[in-house]
């Protein structure tokens, strides 16, 4: 049996705030957003081509879950986006308003730079070296 992390959860504070931020800026496509009643939303969003994992923006309920918003993995980068264009990438998504924590450096392991998503979490925009 072949295995592969498919989604991860994403606790958010608004459904479409999310979906504008990680559509219109980071240039996700929103693959599902089904209504579930009781206020609650199935919703989405991945890399267009299908690649790689996708994430679901569940809203928080409950303070516990609100507390965690921006700061699901203690204050770690979070995610990778991972591109083989690194430079367009990293000006297309500067000039959307994406907020980096840093310039971009070269590392053995490749080109990367660090940014904040909507809320706070930590990304790294890399391209790996192969």
């Amino acid at each position: 049996m072949s295995q592969a992390i498919a989604t991860i959860a994403l606790v958010v504070d608004d459904y479409d705030a999310a979906i504008r931020f990680y559509g219109d800026t980071l240039g996700f496509e929103l693959i599902d957003d089904r209504d579930m009643g009781g206020g609650k939303r199935w919703v989405v969003v991945g890399p267009s081509g299908d690649r790689g994992a996708r994430l679901l923006l569940a809203r928080a309920e409950g303070e516990q879950q609100r507390a965690a918003i921006g700061n699901q993995t203690g204050g770690r980068v979070m995610l990778f986006l991972e591109t083989d264009r690194f430079e367009e990438d990293y000006r297309r998504l500067r000039d959307a308003g994406v907020s980096f924590l840093e310039a971009p450096r070269h590392e053995a392991y490749g080109s990367v730079a660090v940014f904040t998503d909507l809320y706070g979490n930590k990304w790294d925009l890399i391209q790996p070296r192969r």
